[in-house]
């Protein structure tokens, strides 16, 4: 059994997708980030960076004590090893898989994340921030759909190289970008959002943050995220 600590955000999905497509048993524990959640003692002794998603193995393939791990990329290669599932198992494919990992980890999240933050979070809005977010986004987009052009996915064959890009791509519309300018990359997008595991992954967000619920306000949460008037418990 492996327990998820969890919220819905793009990294959370990654997991979430994973261990759907793979059928591997699992608890939600949900972080409810807004709220300050990821801050308890409990939860930064499996994620000492605060972040989610972290998950607990509680059996893993050594038979011995349980493994925590954090950090989406770290998760998603630990969880393809312990099931052989969705990474090549030869030298060449493996590394295909994993710079195209390890490109959406460095590149496509980062780069869409502060596309998200100054577009929409920022208190302040500060057109050379979001001019130069939304010009990198569109650049790495471009990176994808030139990848795209003549596999269906993006290491070949169906991998975590496409479970860890995906979640950044749902938000597109928010990130100004039209997937109609690549039309590859959004041919990809639409193939997986359609698999099965994917959708039970993202049915999550209805048992665990569903529209409607209470939260915070936006002033608490800017000042449990970002600091924004005061500082965070970093």
């Amino acid at each position: 059994m492996i327990d998820l600590y969890y919220w819905t955000t793009p990294n959370g999905h990654k997991i979430s997708i994973f261990l759907e497509e793979a059928g591997l048993p699992y608890t939600v524990r949900p972080i409810h980030i807004g709220k300050g959640e990821q801050f308890a003692p409990e939860f930064l002794a499996i994620a000492p960076n605060n972040r989610i998603p972290a998950i607990v193995d509680h059996a893993p393939a050594d038979g011995g004590a349980p493994i925590p791990l954090f950090e989406s990329g770290a998760i998603l290669l630990y969880l393809a090893d312990k099931t052989r599932r969705f990474v090549p198992q030869d030298l060449r494919g493996r590394n295909d898989a994993l710079q195209w990992l390890f490109w959406q980890m460095g590149g496509l999240g980062p780069m869409a994340g502060q596309n998200h933050h100054f577009g929409s979070a920022a208190p302040e809005k500060i057109p050379y921030a979001i001019d130069r977010y939304v010009r990198e986004t569109a650049r790495l987009y471009g990176v994808l759909d030139r990848r795209l052009a003549d596999r269906e996915f993006v290491a070949g064959d169906y991998s975590i190289a496409d479970m860890a890009s995906y979640p950044w791509i749902v938000s597109h519309a928010k990130q100004q970008q039209d997937l109609g300018d690549f039309p590859h990359l959004r041919r990809w997008f639409e193939t997986i959002r359609a698999r099965p595991a994917v959708q039970r992954a993202y049915a999550l967000v209805d048992t665990v943050n569903p529209p409607g619920a209470p939260q915070p306000s936006a002033e608490e949460q800017a000042r449990i995220l970002y600091g924004v008037g005061g500082s965070t418990k970093a």
